[in-house]
């Protein structure tokens, strides 16, 4: 088992700081039921409704929920929860000063669903300095049904990239990769910078989990400008027939539905 921490633990601080993530206890047996329901609700929502963004991949089963983002702002226990209290606690703690929400997606990842090729979330965005990002599991995640890979104390840089933004595959092969598994209720935080990736879903359990990204409040509030750049992408793509980018890097590794 991973070492994990409580919230607000200063120690979880030097760890992050030594090896690039930290696994910290977040949420208790309530609290995960709660986030289930809520989890629930949203991925229920209609595509036509509102502003969110539902993704989908394609299948052997047909076209499955891939990807959730932009729900904060309509959804209140969310918002609480990822704005608010011990998250942005954390946040802040790691960042080393007063942090903010970035961006929010709930990667869903059922049974069947396809992993992320290797990566940093940095180059994604150039324009921040100072970001952290985190996997609030919903569901345990472990290597058979495709939890987070990770590669300690290698932080500093942004590492070759191949032509679609992951990490070269020469690089790829000369790093350690550990295994990170957490339980529904614990976040996995990890630098901007340091490498991670994650296997398809091979088990017949979901592993779904909420991975919010935050940014030092100090580089400004680019939550709203980041969704309506990313709004107007989605909605273009869709108008034209093509197939919607899941991530602005091209890491994953599903296949897209097409809106022709």
């Amino acid at each position: 088992m991973m070492q994990s921490f409580a919230t607000g633990d200063s120690a979880a601080k030097v760890f992050f700081d030594d090896h690039g993530w930290v696994l910290i206890d977040t949420l208790d047996e309530d609290g995960i039921k709660q986030l289930r329901g809520w989890i629930d609700d949203i991925s229920s929502w209609s595509d036509e409704d509102g502003p969110w963004l539902h993704y989908r991949e394609m299948t052997d089963f047909g076209p499955k929920l891939c990807r959730t983002e932009n729900f904060t702002p309509f959804h209140e226990g969310i918002r609480a929860l990822l704005t608010s209290g011990s998250m942005l606690q954390c946040a802040s703690l790691l960042i080393g000063e007063q942090a903010v929400l970035y961006k929010e997606k709930i990667n869903y990842k059922l049974i069947g669903g396809a992993g992320y090729s290797p990566h940093q979330d940095a180059p994604a965005y150039p324009f921040i300095d100072s970001h952290i990002s985190c996997m609030l599991g919903i569901d345990d995640a472990d290597e058979l049904n495709g939890c987070l890979e990770v590669v300690s104390h290698c932080f500093d840089e942004v590492l070759p990239m191949n032509d679609v933004g992951c990490i070269a595959g020469d690089i790829v092969q000369s790093l350690e990769w550990t295994m990170a598994p957490l339980k529904a209720g614990q976040t996995l935080w990890f630098h901007s910078r340091t490498p991670h990736r994650s296997g398809e879903n091979n088990s017949q359990r979901d592993r779904r989990a909420i991975y919010p990204t935050y940014n030092a409040l100090s580089e400004g509030d680019l939550r709203e400008p980041y969704y309506a750049q990313k709004l107007q992408e989605f909605q273009d793509s869709k108008n034209a027939g093509k197939k919607v980018r899941v991530s602005l890097i091209n890491d994953f590794r599903g296949r897209p539905v097409s809106y022709d």
